[in-house]
């Protein structure tokens, strides 16, 4: 009642002419310790009190952390209003600045628990990003070794715009469900793209899997989740040509319709077992450009940079799939199939160009042909003529074989069965056709490629391709005996009856 009888001494009045007086200075006194106090152009409101500790003055400035706490904006009765608060705050023992800063402190506290929140609230998005930078990208190992992928995820990213961000990209990592994911991998299978559904599967497992390592979400949701669930496990092919269809193919590929160069193709990856991309990366060692331009032609182009000598007879490949280097031994008979590519250069309609880098150049001759063109001009030359797709070549069973479908990696498997027969060791063939050493002791310890033994194999293998290639490998076989005894009695017959 005493401080109630000391306040409200102050009236709306009183304070709008100590606003409007501009000499006026002393502050304005309420009452109970309630003052209107002047701070240059502001006018703030303040509250005396005692220390309820050791009883020392303390002035506490009324609405501090409101940016419109002051007069007018805060009327003579919110001040009063504010004022009671404190004085029940002190009255109970507590110190209001003790009160606000504590408060200030839980506030602070509580957004950052809400930023470390949000930071780890990663989306599908940022998470695939940080996994692309960090797990993707192209580096060396300390030991030598070739890390990371060689597009640096540029296919990756293509599926997952295509596939997976516009459905999940903007959702929380611990958000997605097992079912979210199985849904768009369905997607992709009805789709009749098994093998892209495998290889989706592979990468959203591989970045949950780089997200739970970093404590990013607690569980892997595709753990359980395999091959046989989406795509299907692959099956392997064992498709190789026999020694008679390699003959046949001697004898139909000049009249297939096929391109010049993608017959001497067809031949060379029979003759070195190179991959598809790796004969379509090959680039001349003459040729003026940079390496480092012509590798990243060929990053784009997802081929493999190889570089072919034709005087030191060898093609050379910096990197390939098992991300090695390889050289590849040419024996006569690879040798000349590039020298008719090169041939083939020279006889340009704009003459001889020694700029072309590329070995089987773009009809830009900027960079390689597309790496699908030499199986879809394989495959298109393997159809039922019913079944002919539109624009392409009428020649649909030019390059049908007994043995049924082949495809260019057919051709490779083909190159290790014919050196095998050839007696060349397992080992020797694993080396020329650039195989990963499955064991990883043999890997580690070993590391002679077996060089000699490989140019033997491939001088021995070019030797039996030439031999079966041949005309007269080629030529159908001759007629059968009983044929000639029809002949011979015809025409005694023929005789007798003259």
């Amino acid at each position: 009642m005493g401080r109630t009888a000391k306040t409200q001494r102050l009236t709306a009045l009183a304070l709008k002419r100590y606003a409007d007086d501009v000499t006026a200075t002393a502050p304005l006194h309420d009452g109970g310790g309630l003052y209107l106090r002047k701070r240059g152009s502001a006018l703030h409101w303040v509250l005396r009190l005692s220390d309820p500790a050791s009883g020392a003055q303390q002035w506490h400035r009324l609405f501090p952390d409101d940016p419109l706490g002051i007069y007018p904006h805060k009327s003579l009765a919110d001040a009063r209003a504010e004022a009671r608060r404190l004085w029940s705050t002190r009255s109970a023992g507590i110190d209001p600045r003790a009160e606000r800063r504590r408060r200030i402190e839980a506030e602070h506290e509580a957004m950052n628990e809400a930023r470390l929140a949000s930071e780890r609230r990663v989306t599908i998005r940022k998470l695939f990003d940080r996994w692309a930078a960090i797990e993707l990208a192209p580096r060396i190992a300390a030991d030598g070794r070739r890390l990371g992928r060689k597009d640096a995820g540029a296919y990756t990213l293509a599926q997952f715009q295509r596939r997976i961000f516009p459905r999940l990209g903007d959702v929380a990592v611990e958000d997605v469900r097992r079912g979210d994911l199985l849904a768009l991998l369905d997607a992709v299978k009805a789709e009749g793209k098994l093998r892209t559904a495998n290889v989706l599967l592979t990468d959203l497992k591989q970045m949950f899997r780089f997200a739970l390592a970093r404590d990013l979400i607690q569980r892997n949701p595709l753990d359980t989740i395999t091959k046989r669930d989406v795509g299907g496990t692959p099956t392997e092919r064992a498709r190789v040509l026999s020694v008679d269809e390699v003959r046949m193919l001697a004898k139909v590929l000049p009249g297939s319709g096929l391109q010049s160069r993608f017959v001497c193709g067809v031949w060379l990856i029979l003759s070195t077992g190179v991959r598809v991309g790796e004969l379509l990366g090959a680039t001349w060692a003459d040729s003026p450009q940079p390496r480092a331009q012509l590798q990243s032609t060929a990053n784009a182009c997802e081929v493999k940079l190889g570089i072919v000598d034709l005087e030191r007879r060898t093609w050379h490949l910096p990197e390939t799939k098992n991300q090695r280097d390889h050289t590849v031994r040419l024996s006569a008979f690879a040798l000349e199939q590039f020298r008719q590519l090169f041939a083939l250069r020279e006889s340009e309609p704009d003459g001889p160009d020694r700029s072309v880098a590329w070995v089987f150049p773009n009809l830009a001759a900027s960079g390689p042909v597309n790496v699908k063109s030499l199986g879809k001009q394989l495959s298109d030359r393997q159809r039922e003529p019913t079944r002919r797709l539109r624009g392409r070549t009428k020649a649909t069973s030019a390059l049908v074989l007994p043995g049924g479908r082949w495809t260019a990696h057919d051709l490779r498997r083909t190159t290790a069965t014919l050196m095998a027969s050839l007696g060349i060791s397992g080992d020797v063939i694993d080396e020329c056709l650039n195989h990963m050493i499955e064991s990883r002791v043999r890997r580690t310890y070993i590391r002679d490629r077996r060089s000699a033994a490989q140019a033997k194999a491939f001088d021995a293998l070019g030797s039996r391709l030439k031999a079966l290639a041949s005309p007269r490998a080629a030529l159908p076989p001759v007629a059968p005996k009983r044929t000639v005894g029809r002949m011979h009695n015809v025409h005694t017959s023929a005789k007798v009856s003259a």
